[in-house]
């Protein structure tokens, strides 16, 4: 009956869309929120939302509505699930040591020098193999994909950075979607977009508080 449930459709303006496809980026919404109030089921959820999605942007192999191969989205999926272990055992770590799943703060200049570099390199490097998959859209599929591992990474490091990459992903995720037919994925990037300034204001003014609590000590 699940099954059913995943595989069953439904219209948007004559296209159809998968119910899987709504509801993994359900689950991704969760996730987000879960990582915004900095607690260590976000990783999990995030997780069943991912291995939904997976099937889905792999729409030629799995006979989705759409039948469009996105293989930087799909691969982000796999790249998702295997930084959200990390995440997890961090955070989990961390709130055992600390009492807190993770304490945002700004990169060093190192880390961000780095994060610089893996999104110029990595966006190059992946467009040329999304290109040789045939991916649709190569660049902006290499883009979020390069973006989203920085933001996952960020995340899990308690960078507050990574909401603005983020915002990066989105700026190039809402266009390619719409453009492939993935309407629900692209309306949850606009909300997301909108959600992501909020996490980011969140985590800033935490940030801002415990630097102000230090200094007073």
């Amino acid at each position: 009956m699940l099954i059913d449930l995943l595989d069953a459709e439904f219209s948007v303006f004559g296209h159809p869309v998968l119910w899987r496809e709504v509801v993994g980026n359900g689950f991704g919404l969760l996730s987000a929120i879960g990582g915004m109030r900095r607690v260590v089921w976000a990783w999990p959820v995030g997780i069943i939302g991912n291995a939904l999605l997976f099937t889905v942007f792999l729409g030629g192999v799995f006979h989705t509505p759409q039948a469009l191969d996105l293989y930087g989205q799909a691969g982000r999926q796999l790249m998702f699930i295997a930084v959200s272990v990390y995440g997890l055992v961090r955070w989990m770590r961390d709130s055992k040591r600390s009492g807190a799943a993770v304490l945002p703060r700004w990169g060093t200049a190192r880390e961000r020098t780095a994060m610089l570099v893996v999104a110029v390199v990595g966006t190059v490097v992946f467009a040329q193999l999304f290109g040789y998959l045939g991916s649709f859209g190569k660049w902006a599929d290499a883009w979020i994909f390069t973006g989203s591992m920085l933001a996952t990474f960020g995340m899990a490091r308690g960078l507050t950075e990574f909401w603005l990459i983020w915002i990066a992903v989105d700026v190039v995720g809402v266009p390619l979607l719409i453009v492939a037919g993935f309407y629900p994925s692209a309306a949850l990037y606009v909300a997301y977009a909108a959600f992501v300034a909020w996490g980011f204001a969140v985590w800033f003014r935490i940030q801002n508080k415990y630097i102000g609590q230090k200094m007073a000590s």
